[in-house]
């Protein structure tokens, strides 16, 4: 067994994590069936839509037959908003969060007691998976509240034995402060807001390199190597991916480990498939296509095939530490993020993993997306960092211009600007303005 299983904490279970892939499809069969009798018992919009595939839970015969579930959407919950699609009453749930409703209806996703003890297990898990041991003191740096992460990850750490500073976002100087004084070994945070707490640091002098930071653990949004690499650079840590959707259950669905040859998605609580975006066929292991997952443990929610829109591959086989379940590559980005500029598809992390790094610009970027006359134009809004002098802004933005057309293939205008210009964010960053008329986007 390899050294990132050695001498686990008693809450974890490493006898789960390195089982034969005979034993763990068994118990996920096991899992979905009673997951798809809960459904088609409490669930009455899954119930029909079952019976519309012609499909009852007694028809489930293999995880072959998976394929023949209906997909489940993001509308489909804010079509039932809010509790339409529970599996158990309100009264009897332990707690609620919900999206921020931005752009429409909120989603919204609810928890047992029990629901709410295996996702501390699950973060536990991920925590200890990623370097993260008992007594390790946590500063917690995303958002409490609707927003499941500040909550899930306080949950997995206190369960793990981690004594939790339950800062939440904003008031970066504090938390700068409060990083310093009170030593944290760990700091939970979205990688741009990471960026920010170092921008920070960095206006005020201080050197987070000399704290006891070791670990970061960033998710909730796409990040490229590229930023992964200005982090830990800046923050002197290790910085590690961790995974999860509030739909499905929050951060902990996977996490990386030290070997970083992707992120371990959990499967004896979790399905994964990868599908192609357009048409929801299957694709190939090590294809990309877009991360579909199943719910095997969840009580007052049960989710099957969910299409997350994130899109990755998966790998299977055993890792180097030991662990025999998927991994998930990174996330390069989200099928309702892609724009399609004049015939070329683009991610935001393909922009900033050119962006990132290069020789006098920030990590802080906006893609500004507006139509000129029938075609679709992209401004790339980026700082340069400080004591860059002005006139060498253009050179700066034509060096970037290069770069962007000849890795992404894709024709930018590049607008370099000052220090502190792009706006920041406290937890996951905006870093698509769409101008473009609502009617006719592709």
């Amino acid at each position: 067994m390899g050294a990132c299983l050695d001498s686990p904490h008693p809450g974890l279970h490493p006898d789960v994590e390195t089982m034969s892939r005979d034993a763990l499809a068994a118990l996920q069969l096991d899992r979905l069936r009673a997951t798809l009798l809960d459904a088609w018992t409490h669930v009455p919009w899954q119930r029909a839509r079952l019976e519309a595939a012609g499909l009852t839970p007694g028809a489930l015969r293999s995880l072959d037959d998976l394929q023949r579930l209906p997909f489940t959407l993001k509308t489909d919950l804010r079509d039932h908003y809010p509790f339409g699609l529970f599996a158990r009453p309100v009264e009897s749930l332990a707690r609620v969060h919900a999206s921020s409703g931005t752009t429409g209806r909120p989603t919204v996703v609810g928890y047992t007691a029990g629901d709410l003890g295996r996702w501390a297990d699950l973060v536990a898990r991920s925590m200890y998976c990623a370097g993260v041991r008992p007594g390790d003191l946590v500063h917690n740096a995303y958002g409490y509240g609707l927003f499941t992460g500040g909550l899930g990850a306080h949950d997995g750490a206190t369960r793990l034995g981690c004594p939790v500073v339950p800062i939440s976002g904003g008031g970066t100087e504090r938390q700068v402060a409060l990083i310093m004084d009170f030593g944290a070994r760990v700091l939970c945070a979205t990688p741009s807001y990471a960026l920010a707490i170092a921008e920070v640091a960095e206006q005020q002098g201080v050197d987070l390199r000399r704290s006891r930071l070791a670990i970061g653990l960033f998710g909730a949004e796409p990040w490229s190597a590229a930023m992964r690499q200005e982090i830990e650079q800046r923050l002197g840590l290790t910085a590690v991916d961790i995974y999860g959707l509030s739909e499905i259950m929050g951060p902990g669905v996977a996490c990386e480990c030290g070997c970083r040859q992707g992120l371990h998605g959990w499967e004896d609580h979790f399905l994964f498939e990868t599908v192609d975006p357009d048409t929801g066929a299957p694709v190939a292991e090590g294809e990309a296509g877009e991360l579909v997952i199943t719910t095997l443990a969840k009580e007052a929610l049960p989710m099957l095939r969910y299409r997350t829109r994130d899109i990755t591959r998966l790998a299977h086989g055993r890792c180097d530490c030991g662990r025999t379940h998927v991994r998930i590559l990174r996330i390069a980005g989200r099928s309702d993020d892609m724009l399609i500029i004049r015939g070329v598809n683009v991610y935001p992390s393909q922009i900033e993993a050119v962006l990132v790094g290069r020789p006098g610009l920030a990590p802080h970027y906006q893609l500004v997306v507006t139509r000129h006359g029938r075609l679709d134009h992209l401004r790339v809004e980026v700082e340069a960092l400080p004591g860059v002098p002005v006139e060498g802004f253009a050179a700066l933005a034509a060096d970037a211009m290069h770069h962007i057309k000849s890795l992404i293939g894709v024709t930018a205008e590049i607008a370099v600007q000052a220090p502190g210009c792009v706006p920041r964010s406290q937890g996951k960053a905006l870093r698509v303005r769409d101008l473009r008329p609502k009617e006719g986007r592709t």
